[in-house]
């Protein structure tokens, strides 16, 4: 989830369905322009007990983003209480059960992008050790029932939070117990992001597979191996999801509009204040005739609070984002971003991933990518086979198209060396997922919390 800078400031009331439109064509840069943002989350824990720490108590969150001050990150407050940051590296920001993410600056290339990850990182562990608290990397906690896990005092997830029992039987989960990396990244026209939407729609579900890293829920195996993927598919229909449309001739700017105007709302922010709309309409909104505020119109900061409430597996705003994988270690922060910038940020690299999946049809998307969060790397493949056999030629693209951007380090080195985590899973055969559930049938001993040791940051 994206986390808005509380202001009470508002953009131009919205006076033409247009204006929907042409805000996802401000996002077109040229080449030259397009940078890299990576978001990533992980588990907080206190090192004495394991518990996840509340916001209030000693020790936990609050003071966790106050210590982090000391490196020249801003509080951004809502309600009198600190629940961000920012900073030269971006955003730091809190999921509903306190999951901490930074939502990277946009920066040219993957070295930088690694060195941005690893400074946060250690600045959070200089922090955390001070404080007793620990960084787990996973996607989704392996031994925490709902019951466990503390609320953050933001305004936008008590809303989200009464609505989603209302829509499916999992979004608790998503909100409370989840961890994702994302990458986000530009487009140079509307046929560019078209393109770029389509591959990454269609190869989601092998990011999913090599980034699969939740086999757990409370303690115990849960037949998945990434539940948190699977934990979308009963999150909530009408925002989630594979997109077929976006697969249609003509697919662009305005088709998905139409999609988002059809994404039922949440809420709309007014003078520092979450207003309830669940389950409203924002084509009422477009008209004044929203019960919440009834006779006002939206504006482009409302329009822009609404796309964040979307949930597809590639979500479109003024850029494109892919947020298949689930939350890991420092390594695979710096393979996911690896792996969309070579497939979708140069031209050849491009085409060629296009060309493996531009026949594969709707129905055998979706058997695609509701196979992965169990099966993986096994998860069969239209035209016979299994994801495994693709992952390599797949991960050959990308290292083309990274070799082909030419972005040096100091050293000289470009940027392919940063798959080199995915290559392993791909040699191996093992996903994490399957790592650490042989680790938990042997040395483990049946014991889950041996997790903490084996991947905190």
């Amino acid at each position: 989830m994206t986390t808005k800078t509380v202001t009470d400031t508002h953009a131009a009331v919205i006076t033409d369905r247009s204006q929907l439109i042409e805000s996802f064509a401000r996002g077109e840069k040229p080449r030259d322009r397009w940078r890299i943002g990576t978001e990533h989350e992980k588990f907080v824990y206190s090192t004495r007990d394991l518990h996840a720490p509340s916001y209030d108590e000693p020790g936990g969150i609050r003071d966790l983003l106050t210590g982090l001050t000391e490196f020249g990150w801003r509080p951004i407050e809502e309600g009198g209480n600190v629940i961000a940051l920012a900073g030269p590296d971006g955003t730091i920001s809190l999921e509903p059960a306190g999951q901490f993410e930074l939502s990277g600056a946009p920066l040219d290339n993957l070295h930088q992008t690694c060195a941005e990850a690893a400074r946060h990182l250690e600045q959070v562990k200089a922090v955390g050790d001070k404080l007793g608290l620990g960084f787990l990397g996973l996607g989704m906690w392996p031994d925490k029932a709902r019951a466990d896990l503390p609320l953050m005092p933001k305004g936008r997830y008590q809303i989200m939070l009464r609505h989603m029992p209302r829509v499916g039987t999992l979004g608790l989960d998503m909100m409370l117990r989840t961890c994702t990396i994302q990458v986000n990244l530009d487009y140079s026209s509307e046929a560019d992001m078209a393109k770029k939407f389509r591959v990454g729609l269609a190869l989601q579900p092998l990011a999913t597979a090599l980034f699969a890293n939740s086999p757990f829920t409370e303690r115990k195996p849960n037949g998945f191996l990434s539940f948190r993927s699977h934990i979308w598919s009963d999150t909530d229909p009408a925002r989630t999801g594979m997109l077929p449309f976006v697969f249609e001739d003509g697919f662009g700017y305005e088709r998905y509009a139409d999609y988002a105007l059809d994404v039922p709302m949440y809420f709309v922010y007014r003078d520092g204040t979450y207003i309830d709309a669940a389950g409203l309409s924002f084509r009422d909104f477009l008209e004044g005739k929203l019960s919440a505020l009834p006779g006002e119109l939206p504006t482009l900061d409302d329009w822009n609070d609404h796309l964040s409430t979307a949930f597809p597996e590639v979500r479109l705003k003024t850029f494109l984002e892919m947020r298949g994988a689930d939350g890991g270690p420092w390594g695979r922060i710096c393979a996911l971003p690896a792996l969309w910038v070579g497939l979708l940020y140069d031209d050849g690299a491009l085409d060629a991933a296009w060309d493996m999946v531009k026949d594969w049809s709707m129905e055998e998307r979706e058997a695609l990518r509701n196979a992965v969060p169990k099966l993986a790397l096994d998860a069969p493949i239209p035209g016979g086979g299994k994801l495994r056999d693709i992952a390599g030629e797949v991960l050959d693209i990308a290292a083309a198209g990274l070799s082909a951007r030419a972005r040096l380090n100091s050293s000289g080195d470009n940027e392919t060396g940063f798959l080199e985590p995915l290559r392993d899973i791909v040699r191996t055969g093992k996903v994490p997922a399957q790592v650490l559930l042989d680790k938990y049938a042997g040395p483990w001993d049946g014991n889950v919390c041996k997790i903490y040791e084996e991947t905190r940051f």
